[in-house]
């Protein structure tokens, strides 16, 4: 068994992380639960910032909270030193509620209300990072309104298409993302907020997918805007001060990954743009970047109770879990893979293999398909792995099953960061016919 951070067997061969048995956060929070490996975080986090050093240039790691956000967890960025990229008003405000830095905030999304965009320019965030021209219209008038000058990135599609699952490619020129660099869109835009005083315009902003293995895509994009940022250099006399070149850094998830070292990302990405900078005599720009997965994906664990079994002849066993597509879409969505054990029986030899399957009522809630355990007995619980990102955050009540809760785990001692959800909290919005 593949272990991440600090999880092992320990002597009773149960699963322990964080030095915390996890048949005992069972026990004490209920399944399912999301368990997050604190060091394994902060151990990441870490890496990418001492790769920049090395690097010797300015820089800014940007959490992707869409992977996962909370309270809790923005804190342990800010701990950590990262930035913040929120893709909505409910993620900045859960930024401000944690009292997260507002200049090392960075708002996203491809189709931002004027709500939310004027929440980010009174809460004063980092940036907006733009793309489109209604949105640089709505930012106008929230600006002249207030009389303020707000610092933006550009996004733009750079035509690169990212090797990974084509639902969540997002840099080709077929995209909702951005301006398209090829079209004209991308210079149109510079045009406009370079003569606008209402704009301080930081820079460039690229994202070329997600779950990516290798360095090449982002060497890709990097010499595509570096060309055109010379383009723009020699007629609008345009110096950029950030290229971000997004996130997508891919994590292990199964034998079938194949992730580089988070070192190998920066050093490439550095050297490719210090290359294409240095030869078109333009000053070398502050770098950024957007991980999300690779900082929680591997530190987080999802714990279930087995419950139901079903056997078909010939077929296959399914054995049902407490949780699902309610708690992990990404099978569902994605026909994304997992690693599973029996947390409370390490030790013990793999028998058969069965299906895990979810308790939501869609013959689609398959959390793993041909998952090779030791004879299951009822009531034993399965670990599944690497859920840290894109679990929480995607979580739903779907036939009214109420989202688990989240547990930080760090040198021998549980947190509760997020509880679970009450029969109550599901019925908190609804109002009756009849009062």
């Amino acid at each position: 068994m593949h272990f991440y951070g600090t999880g092992r067997v320990n002597e009773l061969g149960h699963l322990e992380i964080g030095g915390v048995d996890t048949v005992t956060l069972g026990e004490q929070y209920g399944t399912p639960l999301y368990i997050y490996d604190v060091a394994l975080i902060r151990e990441r986090a870490n890496m990418f910032q001492e790769a920049f050093k090395k690097s010797g240039v300015k820089s800014q790691v940007a959490y992707a909270s869409k992977a996962f956000s909370s309270i809790a967890m923005f804190q342990l960025a800010m701990e950590e030193g990262l930035s913040l990229d929120v893709v909505s008003s409910g993620e900045l405000y859960t930024a401000i509620q944690a009292e997260f830095p507002p200049e090392r905030i960075h708002l996203h999304g491809n189709n931002k209300s004027y709500e939310e965009l004027e929440m980010a320019i009174d809460a004063n965030v980092g940036c907006i990072v733009v793309d489109n021209f209604y949105e640089l219209s709505l930012i106008e008038s929230i600006c002249r309104k207030k009389g303020k000058v707000c610092p933006i990135l550009l996004r733009v599609t750079p035509g690169i298409e990212a090797h990974t699952h084509d639902y969540i490619l997002t840099g080709q020129e077929d995209s909702k993302f951005g301006f398209d660099l090829w079209n004209g869109q991308a210079e149109e835009a510079l045009q406009l907020v370079l003569a606008k005083e209402c704009f301080d315009v930081l820079g460039l902003h690229c994202h070329i997918g997600s779950q990516i293995f290798e360095t090449t895509g982002f060497i890709l994009a990097a010499q595509k805007l570096s060309e055109q940022i010379r383009n723009w250099h020699e007629r609008y006399s345009f110096s950029p001060r950030v290229l971000n070149l997004g996130g997508g850094f891919g994590i292990r998830y199964t034998d079938e990954d194949q992730p580089i070292p988070v070192s190998a990302y920066v050093e490439e990405i550095v050297e490719a743009v210090k290359r294409d900078f240095d030869e078109y005599r333009m000053d070398m720009p502050e770098i950024w970047i957007e991980p999300g997965r690779s900082l929680v994906g591997d530190a987080g664990t999802t714990i279930y109770k087995i419950g139901s079994t079903k056997h078909v002849p010939n077929t296959r066993t399914y054995w049902a879990v407490d949780g699902g597509m309610s708690d992990n879409i990404r099978p569902a969505l994605y026909q994304a893979k997992y690693e599973a054990s029996l947390a409370n029986r390490m030790n013990d030899k793999a028998e058969e293999e069965v299906a895990i399957a979810g308790k939501c009522c869609e013959s689609g809630d398959m959390l793993i398909w041909d998952l090779p355990l030791p004879n299951i007995e009822h009531g034993d619980l399965l670990a599944v792995f690497c859920t840290g990102a894109y679990g929480y955050s995607m979580a739903n009540n779907y036939n009214r099953i109420r989202r688990p809760a989240v547990v930080f785990v760090e040198n021998g001692e549980s947190r509760l960061v997020v509880k679970r959800e009450s029969l109550d909290d599901l019925i908190r919005n609804d109002l009756s016919l009849y009062k």
